[in-house]
């Protein structure tokens, strides 16, 4: 081998003579410390260390074999190398050559930088550090299950009947007016001539008012808070004072109702002027994430098409009942049939929002607004069946709470009163409210589940002043109120032009569609409010959230920011 030769027999030599002082025990601990390489998966390579002068004939077999160790090691582990079965020696960091370009010649080691020195592995007993995870599982994000089984039930049977019931009327509609009498036919035909332009007029006014009013939210949140709180006020106040003033019993009855609500709003709006600065300020942040997905309000379009095609078809049911046995009772029926129906509508596209912008502020990604329709239109509907019949009487019994708060001193039977309400609302929060909607959609709980554990996140962040004085769902509220005041205006003012009988029965049913219409578009501000708030509870440390919340906190636990909070048990009243 020529010149080279001298020089490893040398090397060769050497190394025999320092590994011959162990014996025959340095092999038995060489076998040893072999065996626990492969057992820590760590990998054994031979190599002949020559001068770096010197020309080895490598075998190509041994070299090929070599090369695709070291292209199938992971760069970040040391690598074991033993030279003539002497002493292990640690090798750095091997710098492996791309795919691309494959080298023929044995590796090269890397100097080790003098900041992270190479030391050998060892075997730890211990267990590997933690990896960050995200707050909630793919798993449970993801879940298939259908939620409140037995009020999807019920809804589905629901609208079975309501359904055959819609259509039997329909049909002895048309049959009054095709064999019916004389008198029969003649009624019939008033009512339609009427009663039914004003109402599918009113549908399509408050189609257009309702996305006229989340345009407006939307843009500029902070003067529509203001707005809408005395809007109401001024345009029921209008709609009282306009039905009045036809001087009829029906007419003077209605009026009276939107008189008295007008009294009631004018009233509200001064007690939660402390509020609406901070209002604002959610309204705003809360809705940044809805430029992001320009498909959002594709769940309101299908909800408020399929509301008008309902309403249309409900409005000739109510004709044809006139025609049919205890009237009364089958529109009373049939209103509350719409009412239920229209909130599930509601609710899911308040589902849908709610997962859409969840999964935004959980995992920081941007899901498809139509995987999230189908799932609130499928998985979740049992939730927001169960949900539209519960939070509702839940909103009335925190308005009814707080009137009977502000009366408890005066008389003992109010105060009794009021200490038993304000019992039975500490129960119902926990086991119902509107912010479960968020976990619903996000985790695929059931509704009384997904309550309590909102409101345990809100007790757990001492949140609960903050969403007990939220004010968002009044304002949807009293946006749909404006609506329905706008119809009974327009279609009152019409009805009394042609036919003013109708005028009380029309303001009636004209109000209710405004009402219920507008507040299926007025889902996503609401639905956006409730996921900062409930997103921000379960992880305040999150990176898109800022320090609205934190600073309103603080605020309040230093006694420099005045809540009105809703009305609760009061301390006195606890349990100790």
């Amino acid at each position: 081998m020529g010149a080279s030769d001298p020089v490893v027999e040398r090397e060769t030599q050497k190394k025999e003579e320092e590994g011959g002082g162990g014996g025959g025990g340095g092999g038995e601990e060489e076998e040893e410390e072999e065996v626990r390489d492969v057992e820590k998966g760590e990998v054994v390579v031979e190599e002949k260390v020559v001068d770096s002068n010197s020309n080895v004939n490598i075998n190509d077999e041994q070299r090929g074999f070599n090369a695709s160790m070291m292209q199938t090691l992971n760069p970040t582990n040391p690598l074991r190398i033993v030279i003539n079965g002497g002493r292990r020696v640690t090798a750095p960091r091997i710098a492996t050559p791309p795919p691309s370009q494959p080298s023929r010649q044995a590796p090269r080691i890397a100097t080790p930088p003098p900041s992270q020195p190479s030391r050998p592995r060892s075997i730890s007993t211990s267990p590997p550090a933690p990896t960050p995870t995200p707050q909630a599982s793919r798993t449970a994000l993801n879940s298939k299950k259908y939620t409140n089984k037995i009020s999807l039930f019920l809804f589905v049977l629901h609208m079975i009947l309501a359904i055959g019931l819609v259509g039997f009327l329909v049909f002895k509609g048309i049959q009054g007016l095709i064999l019916a009498s004389e008198s029969i036919k003649r009624k019939e035909k008033r009512v339609l001539k009427y009663l039914l332009p004003q109402v599918e007029a009113a549908s399509l006014l408050s189609i257009s008012l309702s996305f006229s009013w989340q345009k407006a939210v939307r843009v500029w949140p902070k003067f529509m808070v203001h707005f809408i709180l005395w809007s109401s006020f001024f345009l029921s106040l209008s709609a009282g004072i306009l039905l009045i003033c036809f001087q009829k019993p029906a007419t003077d009855g209605v009026g009276v109702c939107f008189i008295a609500f007008a009294i009631g709003n004018g009233l509200y709006a001064c007690w939660v002027s402390q509020r609406i600065g901070f209002c604002c300020k959610v309204l705003i942040i809360s809705l940044q994430p809805v430029s992001k997905f320009s498909d959002l309000n594709q769940p309101t379009y299908w909800m408020l098409g399929t509301g008008f095609l309902w309403m249309s078809f409900w409005i000739l049911a109510v004709i044809g009942a006139l025609n049919f046995y205890f009237p009364p009772l089958i529109i009373i029926a049939l209103v509350l049939s719409l009412a239920w129906t229209t909130e599930v509508m509601r609710n899911v596209v308040n589902l849908t929002v709610c997962r859409v912008i969840s999964l935004y502020y959980i995992l920081g990604m941007q899901s498809s607004t139509q995987f999230c329709f189908q799932r609130a239109l499928t998985q979740n509907l049992g939730s927001a069946c169960l949900g539209s019949l519960f939070v509702p009487t839940i909103e009335a019994l925190r308005i009814v709470a707080r009137g009977l708060n502000l009366l408890e001193g005066e008389d003992e039977f109010m105060f009794s009163c009021a200490h038993c309400c304000l019992r039975i609302m500490e129960s119902i929060f926990r086991c119902g409210n509107g912010w479960a909607y968020v976990q619903i959609a996000a985790y695929g709980k059931g509704f009384v589940q997904a309550s309590q554990d909102t409101w345990a996140l809100f007790e757990r962040q001492e949140m609960e002043p903050i969403v007990d004085s939220d004010i968002t769902s009044s304002i949807c509220f009293l946006t749909g109120v404006c609506s329905g005041c706008i119809c009974v205006i327009v279609t009152a003012a019409w009805t009394a032009k042609v036919h003013q009988p109708f005028t009380a029965t029309i303001s009636l049913l004209t109000f209710i569609i405004g009402y219920l219409m507008t507040r299926i578009a007025m889902a996503l501000p609401q639905a956006c409010v409730s996921c900062y708030y409930v997103c921000y509870a379960q992880n305040p440390d999150n990176r898109l959230f800022d320090s609205t919340i934190k600073d309103r906190l603080s605020l309040m636990k230093a006694g420099r920011d005045v809540v009105v909070p809703t009305p609760r048990v009061p301390h006195r009243f606890r349990e100790t």
